[in-house]
């Protein structure tokens, strides 16, 4: 039995997994990344691993992706993020043709083929309005953990206009409204829908095929699906490995190459 392993070090936090050879998740791990990155990227390769009950020895190749793929200095290659996104949206839901990746700094809109290759994608790399970062503004200003921001927003009667499209200014904007007495929930869905609104945009110029998949630490907030879904006028496949699909994705790279290199033996023994 073969194994990959793939580590996805994003701004925010860093994910590894490990599968086997038949393509399933056996391990998986999440840590900070904080600032030490080669350290992060360390740490969680480890803990998957022993979440996976294996030792390292037995995974055959390792791919890094994110922003800080070149920081895996034990892996063997680097694939993008955009790539590793929509490989693991399509093996994880096979009718993906439009993924949605949203994380603490940056948000993807990705097409892909069948096949998982990305034909298409846009993304707001110069601005984090539309991403994880806009929530976490929010979560500083109200007081609010990041988990519960979600099942606050649906609990909104009336939503509240976010009209800043910067973050910075955006815990500002938040407090000014709940100075005015509107209350934290219609705020909360207002900064909801203000993300899905930007994310919108990158949407449409890659086109919103069905399926679509939602990946991303952000797609475990109940009130971002429920606010993109409301934007994009169709359910979106949301999978418990939404938060580790780079690092699905490029363990999937990792075991294609294990695969490959199985080929020219099995020729020279016919």
């Amino acid at each position: 039995m073969a194994y990959s392993g793939g580590v996805d070090v994003g701004s925010t936090q860093t994910k590894a997994v490990i599968l086997d050879e038949d393509g399933a998740i056996i391990g998986r791990s999440l840590t900070d990344t904080g600032a030490n990155v080669m350290a992060a990227a360390k740490g969680a390769f480890r803990d998957a691993l022993e979440d996976a009950g294996r030792m390292e020895q037995e995974v055959e190749w390792v791919i890094g992706t994110g922003y800080g793929r070149y920081r895996v200095t034990f892996g063997n290659d680097q694939v993008t993020e955009i790539s590793c996104h929509g490989r693991g949206a399509v093996h994880l839901h096979p009718d993906t043709r439009t993924v949605l990746d949203m994380g603490g700094q940056d948000t993807k809109a990705i097409k892909v083929a069948p096949s998982g290759e990305i034909l298409d994608f846009c993304m707001n790399d110069k601005c984090a309005a539309g991403t994880g970062r806009f929530l976490g503004a929010a979560s500083s200003a109200l007081g609010i953990p990041l988990p519960d921001l979600g099942p606050t927003a649906l609990k909104a009667r009336k939503s509240v206009r976010i009209s800043t499209t910067c973050t910075v200014f955006a815990e500002s904007e938040v407090l000014a409204w709940l100075g005015k007495g509107k209350k934290v929930e219609d705020i909360l869905w207002g900064v909801h829908q203000s993300i899905a609104t930007r994310s919108m945009g990158l949407l449409r110029r890659v086109g919103v095929v069905e399926e679509v998949t939602f990946t991303g630490g952000v797609s475990k907030n109940e009130g971002m699906v429920k606010a993109l879904e409301d934007a994009t006028g169709v359910s979106l496949n949301i999978s418990p490995e939404g938060h580790y699909m780079g690092a699905v994705g490029a363990a999937l790279f990792a075991l294609d190459h294990i695969l490959a290199s199985r080929i020219p033996k099995a020729v020279e023994a016919s």
